[in-house]
């Protein structure tokens, strides 16, 4: 497909997308405060959404702001997050990451790329999503939902998993203003349809724009 192609299949698969799901909310329930996300957002890494909500209960009660998470015990702090996985790296994480939102930042945390970048655990992903979220900024979250499904639909070859190639390629196909909405529209259009072992492809309502489905038949599971 020449690039004028592939942005108005990209288009194609973003309206059907909207249409399904209406509401692109975040998955992680934060209640609108810009550190919570920060924290909720380094808990999700290898962890599901439904887990980081649950734990992140307890933990937003027993620290309620980045200045009570700084000065946490971090033996009670690794506790609570046990259950998310990888809990020492994460509780440190979370821990040194309040520290330094209200030390560098005020509490106020900031939108640029290279800033949240400099923040204990923070990645490119969880950046995006704080940039889109947050900010209203264009961000492409790349995990792993979007990652496949973005590959099975045809945006890049399937054996490409390099988030940053990823991210680049989909910033160019996608209108800007949609990148936010569709990486939380994608997520859940994953685990109602495409998943990763047993995609529901009869049922499809992507079925007509799904390049793996083109490529392979029908019986593409």
């Amino acid at each position: 497909m020449t690039k004028s192609q592939k942005r108005a299949h990209a288009a194609a698969v973003v309206s059907v997308l909207r249409e399904i799901y209406p509401a692109a909310e975040c998955a992680l329930q934060y209640a609108g405060d810009p550190w919570r996300l920060l924290v909720m957002g380094r808990l999700s890494a290898q962890c599901t959404d439904a887990r980081v909500n649950i734990v992140c209960k307890d933990l937003f009660t027993k620290y309620p702001s980045a200045e009570a998470m700084a000065s946490a015990d971090i033996e009670e702090l690794e506790a609570i997050v046990r259950p998310c996985g990888l809990y020492r790296v994460k509780a440190a994480d979370i821990k040194a990451a309040s520290a330094r939102l209200m030390s560098e930042y005020g509490g106020v945390l900031p939108s640029d790329m290279d800033a949240l970048l400099s923040f204990p655990g923070v990645g490119r992903k969880i950046a995006n999503l704080l940039r889109g979220d947050l900010f209203g900024l264009p961000a492409v979250v790349t995990d792993t939902h979007c990652i496949r499904i973005c590959g099975r639909l045809g945006f890049y070859p399937e054996k490409e998993k390099r988030p940053l190639v990823v991210e680049r390629i989909l910033t160019d196909l996608l209108p800007p203003a949609e990148t936010s909405d569709f990486c939380h529209r994608i997520v859940l259009f994953g685990r109602e349809y495409c998943m990763a072992r047993a995609p529901r492809c009869a049922e499809c309502p992507l079925a007509g724009l799904c390049k793996r489905r083109e490529k392979h038949g029908k019986a593409t599971h």
